[in-house]
């Protein structure tokens, strides 16, 4: 009896895995930047303990001792600074800072010629390398938009009320154009009034003058 033939596998081989990203091990210029850095804040921290600073802090020894306080400074700026460094190198290492930033300079390196090789539209400004004035107006923007906001709600309420305080006015003029007229209308009558007891007035003095002539007589 005749042997049947394997069935052929219907599985593709696996694709193999890309190959691995290459890494420099010396410091790219991310983590020149970076240890820059590090050395400048140390630095910067360093000189505030100056020898002005220190003397003030021992007045007495500074006067009587200056060689041996200088001396003391000296030593502790520099004990402080190779300590900070010690601990600084520590991290680093354990933290493989300066590969991971190497890897980050790599891929931005490739992302870029991907991206020049596309034609794509040139990259907007990293935040880093913006303008100070635009940075401080991007992080004014919202609390200036807030303030703003309220000020735009003050002006609405004091536009209200002088809308309001104008409407009452109005009409206290109204009110004040119509009693006047009714006091122009009194004082018209009053004056009428004044007229006909002119009138009245002069009558009872002629029948007063007629009677007493009349009286005179008799």
């Amino acid at each position: 009896m005749a042997t049947e033939a394997p069935a052929a596998s219907s599985q593709q081989p696996a694709s193999p895995p890309p190959p691995a990203r290459h890494i420099p091990l010396t410091p790219g210029l991310r983590a020149s930047r970076f240890q820059d850095l590090l050395d400048s804040s140390l630095s910067h921290t360093l000189n505030k303990i100056s020898w002005d600073n220190f003397a003030s802090c021992y007045p007495t020894i500074a006067v009587q001792a200056p060689a041996v306080l200088k001396a003391v400074q000296k030593q502790m700026v520099d004990r402080l600074g190779a300590l900070c460094k010690k601990e600084f190198d520590s991290v680093l290492q354990s933290r493989n800072v300066v590969a991971k930033l190497n890897e980050l300079e790599t891929l931005v390196g490739e992302a870029e010629r991907r991206r020049d090789a596309a034609g794509v539209a040139e990259a907007p400004i990293p935040p880093h390398m913006l303008p100070a004035d635009q940075i401080l107006a991007a992080h004014l923007a919202p609390h200036l938009a807030q303030q703003q906001s309220q000020l735009n709600a003050k002006l609405q309420t004091v536009q209200a009320h002088n809308a309001k305080l104008f409407d009452d006015i109005q009409k206290q003029r109204a009110e004040m154009q119509s009693l006047m007229g009714l006091l122009q209308k009194v004082f018209e009558d009053i004056d009428g009034a004044n007229d006909q007891m002119d009138d009245i007035v002069d009558d009872l003095a002629a029948e007063t003058r007629a009677v007493e002539a009349e009286m005179a007589k008799s």
